[in-house]
């Protein structure tokens, strides 16, 4: 008997919520990112270190009459793969500002004043080490963080922490990305053909306007998505914002009317005869899932594509660099990305909500004291892989990416020890 219990039991696993799911994906995401970036660091470092930057060099395209698009591989994964990540990141923040935790204006206040100083104050700092220079143009690379890595570290302790810091660190870093998606767009464009972004407006507008006449087929959406990003990518704007705004346009509005949902549970779940649970459980997953908006089916499916897929192939390809004398020397460059990452991010994020707290603005969650901020500010500091992408846009190739991505690296390492540590000794006195 207690066999059949377990069994339509652990068929309940769906009723998951949302964020619980999104936390398991992306921390064992941020296992295989760690796996990929070392594999990707030794064999730059290698033998086959000549082999693996060409390979990324070679290039691929396509070639229709007098039409062709062809760019080296690693802009593919840059540029192409990388849209799908930010239409997931998209789809995240739109999701949090209408129905998650950015919904409610206080709730919402501690993450979004947190995130603001781990993005002020990592920009100083890079700043203040690289002002009047070349490298300038990289401040930007200490203001990410790698939310996939983040909380891949904070599950090392399990239940011991609370729900509700795990709740604060992804609430910051979904800002964070906003955060970081702006600057892209604003920062990071370097000539504009103002033709080809109306034309990029255009579609993502006709996407709107299907989506808001009721249309729900993910295929036209992602259609003009693709056109838009094309568009996007010849405007001179960065294409991954395209992903982004994309996001924006996904209906959230569920399919079945919440009176209609419950009529429909009622009734299959009338009968109490044992002997139909499994056919029951089938029918209400059924149920559910037809009931999801097309915003979260399509985030639920993107979420195993982009954790498991796309950012341990964007680590493989982005976090080679050759150490030399001049790469591992502490440059201006490195000292800026790694106290950005290490010393701005964990004062930036507990310096604001602190204020913000004092102000009345804000408040702590409950079962959540000071020390819980520092350490998520700490993990924060995991700048990782929106540090890699936004320094690939600042430097191109060269020794200073070299020096960025060095920087990051051994930052995101201490961020995450030094996190790890802080969160084990501030957990342990909570308990």
């Amino acid at each position: 008997m207690s066999r059949q219990i377990q069994e339509p039991v652990s068929k309940f696993q769906f009723l998951l919520t949302p964020f619980q799911q999104f936390a398991r994906s992306e921390s064992f995401g941020g296992i295989l990112l760690i796996v990929a970036a070392l594999i990707a660091f030794v064999i730059s470092n290698s033998p086959f270190s000549a082999a693996y930057f060409d390979y990324k060099q070679l290039m691929f395209g396509f070639e229709f009459g007098g039409w062709s698009l062809k760019k080296p591989l690693f802009l593919w994964i840059n540029d192409g793969l990388m849209a799908v990540f930010f239409l997931m990141v998209g789809l995240e923040i739109k999701r949090e500002l209408l129905v998650g935790e950015l919904s409610r204006p206080r709730d919402a206040a501690l993450s979004v004043f947190a995130a603001l100083g781990g993005m002020v104050v990592p920009a100083l700092i890079y700043t203040l080490f690289n002002f009047n220079t070349p490298a300038i143009s990289g401040w930007g690379i200490p203001m990410a963080t790698d939310i996939a890595f983040a909380l891949g570290v904070m599950a090392l302790l399990g239940s011991r922490v609370p729900l509700a810091l795990k709740v604060f660190l992804t609430a910051l870093a979904i800002v964070d990305d906003l955060g970081a998606v702006l600057v892209i767009a604003v920062f990071y464009t370097e000539s504009l053909q103002f033709h080809y972004l109306l034309y990029s407006f255009l579609f993502l507008f006709g996407a709107w306007i299907y989506g808001k006449s009721g249309g729900r087929s993910l295929f036209v959406f992602l259609v003009l998505g693709a056109i838009a990003w094309y568009c996007m990518l010849k405007s001179g704007v960065h294409a991954t914002v395209a992903g982004v705004l994309l996001a924006f346009t996904i209906p959230i509005k569920h399919a079945i009317a919440s009176h209609d949902l419950e009529n429909h549970l009622r009734e299959v779940i009338r009968d109490d005869s044992f002997e139909e649970a499994e056919v029951k459980i089938e029918t209400l997953e059924s149920i559910l899932e037809h009931a999801q908006s097309l915003l979260h089916r399509l985030e639920h499916a993107l979420q195993p594509i982009v954790a498991y897929f796309i950012m341990p192939v964007f680590a493989f390809f982005n976090a080679g660099v050759r150490l030399s004398a001049e790469s591992a020397s502490w440059s201006p460059v490195v000292f800026g990305c790694f106290l950005g990452l290490v010393l701005g991010k964990p004062l930036g994020v507990f310096a604001f909500a602190w204020i913000s707290s004092r102000l009345g603005i804000a408040s702590l969650p409950r079962g959540i004291h000071w020390m819980h901020i520092f350490s998520a500010g700490m993990l924060a500091g995991i700048g990782f892989t929106m540090s890699f992408f936004i320094a690939a846009l600042a430097f191109g190739e060269g020794l200073m990416l070299d020096q960025a991505k060095i920087g990051i690296l051994s930052a995101s390492v201490f961020a995450a020890l030094v996190g790890l540590f802080a969160l084990f000794l501030s957990t342990r006195s909570a308990r």
